[in-house]
């Protein structure tokens, strides 16, 4: 039985690592899932203070990394507030729109910010295209940030209870 519940708790933390390439997934709360079955299945007693700190402050890190990521990467090529919602309202539509979900998770920012500036601010393509492509680069980086946090989370998980 102990190899099925850790069969679960893998399975979580690899969902937790889809949700970098599938945003629309709740990757955080696979990691705590994780955390949970082991618990209830184990113990929590491992858990102590320390770690629900240490994994709370990472945990907190995973959503900071998403809006400031993009945030940053659109204000870094003179996007607004719109081209921000564009870039997150592309992110989540384009694996759904786009017939290739990876392609449509790169299109999706990038297209969105540019939109956004384009309608909103009626700014003409060429600017438009730079604060999209800073979109892009604010999404793969706060993506490999989100990664490590993550891989961070279970090297300490494995540590405390192993």
């Amino acid at each position: 039985m102990d190899t099925f519940y850790w069969i679960l708790i893998g399975l979580s933390f690899l969902l937790a690592f889809a949700a970098l390439v599938f945003p629309i997934l709740p990757g955080a709360l696979f990691l705590a899932l994780g955390f949970v079955i082991y618990g209830l299945a184990f113990s929590f007693e491992p858990f102590s203070i320390l770690f629900w700190i240490v994994q709370g402050i990472l945990f907190a890190s995973l959503f900071a990394a998403d809006y400031a990521g993009n945030a940053y990467g659109v204000k870094r090529q003179g996007g607004s507030k719109a081209a921000i919602w564009g870039s997150t309202i592309g992110l989540i539509a384009g694996p759904f729109v786009i017939p290739i979900p990876f392609i449509g998770i790169l299109i999706g920012p990038f297209l969105g910010a540019a939109l956004a500036e384009m309608i909103i601010h009626k700014k003409g393509f060429k600017t438009s295209a730079k604060v999209g492509i800073g979109s892009l680069v604010g999404f793969i980086g706060s993506s490999l940030i989100k990664g490590i946090a993550q891989a961070m989370m279970i090297a300490y998980f494995l540590w405390t209870v192993l």
